[in-house]
């Protein structure tokens, strides 16, 4: 079994701090686990990347993508750059037969998700897309619980991922408000991990029907971006803000199940409240990550005088990954979410399949996402099969 993995990283904000410090943390964690060895780190600013890889831990640094791919001391590729970028990133990495970590929404459109699909199954690569909280130890007992049947036939899934980070109109007009830069905006950022979370837990979505909008129509030009922050002036020149503040849709699953998704920026006093609650004929589970080591469960075969939702604790066993960290009751957080999924895709190179999710995953979330935009801009119901 392999030892050790030699770890390409192109993005170096956000998601590049929650990567790395995943890659390191692994093996303290997880001494089992095959080892990333974190060989390269790349970014088009060489002052600022050559920071991140100090303060990260990374041995070295590319300021071209191109020449972090055609190293041949590197056997993974992580994509946690701007969505623009996934496409072509991914397609070159493929060609040269490394494997891919690429970060959510796949890509701008289904289109180019799915040429991404085609390139890494023909390559003959492992391809992972970034759902971290899939990751939770609450939502793998949600899972649990449902395929055990002990939730019964499940008639529900409503989720929302509200947050509040934008609403100022002054707040600057970052990447992630440009739709050929980030493909759409609450949508596709927030509401993807919902769609995905769906998608595991219930099974594919049927059919769509949404609407969304778009609050501050132009803001101020951004002087400096950071992950979810940035500075800018509120007099500088105004630029046309391209994507969906809000996207709200219902959606019919495969299985008969009904589903309800609302994605905002403009929910005030809600920092990140990613959260689902799924009906079932034989009891109800809420989430909400903001309590990510909670879960609220009911079961209708309780005695009637004690009926009500538990809270239950998910930090010890036989928790998902609770051996591996700390004694029952003391908790875990965000970070440890990419820790798990790390752990997911080395073991799956390892042991020479594909990890979950996937590039396939990625395209069927970009096949809800799509066709949610279509019936925003049609006004009716899509069915997913139409993309």
């Amino acid at each position: 079994m392999m030892r050790k993995l030699r770890i390409g990283m192109i993005g170096y904000k956000f998601m590049g701090k929650a990567h790395s410090n995943a890659y390191r943390s692994l093996p303290m964690f997880f001494p089992d686990a095959v080892k990333p060895e974190m060989t390269a780190i790349c970014g088009r600013n060489e002052d600022a990347v050559k920071l991140a890889a100090s303060q990260f831990g990374w041995m070295s640094t590319e300021t071209d993508w191109r020449e972090l791919i055609a190293r041949d001391d590197i056997d993974v590729i992580d994509i946690n750059a701007p969505s623009n970028a996934h496409k072509e990133i991914a397609l070159a990495a493929a060609k040269s037969g490394k494997h891919i970590f690429c970060e959510k929404p796949l890509a701008l459109s289904l289109h180019d998700a799915r040429d991404m699909l085609v390139a890494a199954e023909e390559a003959g690569i492992k391809h992972m897309t970034g759902f971290n909280y899939r990751f939770s130890p609450a939502v793998q007992l949600v899972k649990k619980l449902i395929e055990s049947g002990r939730l019964g036939t499940i008639y529900h899934f409503r989720a929302w991922f509200l947050q509040d980070w934008i609403m100022d109109p002054a707040f600057p007009l970052v990447w992630r408000l440009q739709k050929d830069i980030a493909g759409s905006g609450s949508h596709g950022d927030l509401g993807a991990h919902l769609i995905d979370l769906a998608h595991y837990l219930v099974g594919e979505i049927d059919e769509v029907i949404g609407m969304s909008e778009t609050f501050i129509k132009e803001r101020p030009l951004a002087e400096v971006m950071t992950g979810l922050s940035a500075k800018g002036n509120k007099n500088a020149p105004k630029g046309k803000v391209t994507v969906d503040d809000a996207t709200l849709f219902m959606a019919r699953f495969k299985s008969g199940a009904l589903g309800s998704f609302e994605a905002t920026r403009f929910a005030a006093g809600h920092r990140s409240t990613n959260s689902f609650e799924i009906n079932g004929s034989l009891g109800s589970v809420k989430f909400d990550f903001e309590r990510m080591n909670e879960l609220d469960v009911y079961f209708t075969s309780d005695d009637k005088d004690v009926q009500g939702f538990r809270r239950v604790l998910a930090t010890d066993p036989p928790h998902a990954y609770a051996e591996a960290w700390w004694p029952p009751g003391h908790t875990i957080g965000f970070e440890h979410t990419f820790i798990h999924e790390m752990l997911e895709f080395t073991t799956a190179i390892a042991e020479d399949r594909q990890p979950e999710p996937n590039f396939r995953d990625g395209v069927q979330c970009q096949a809800v996402l799509e066709a949610v935009e279509c019936s925003i801009e049609e006004r009716r119901w899509v069915k997913i099969s139409e993309l």
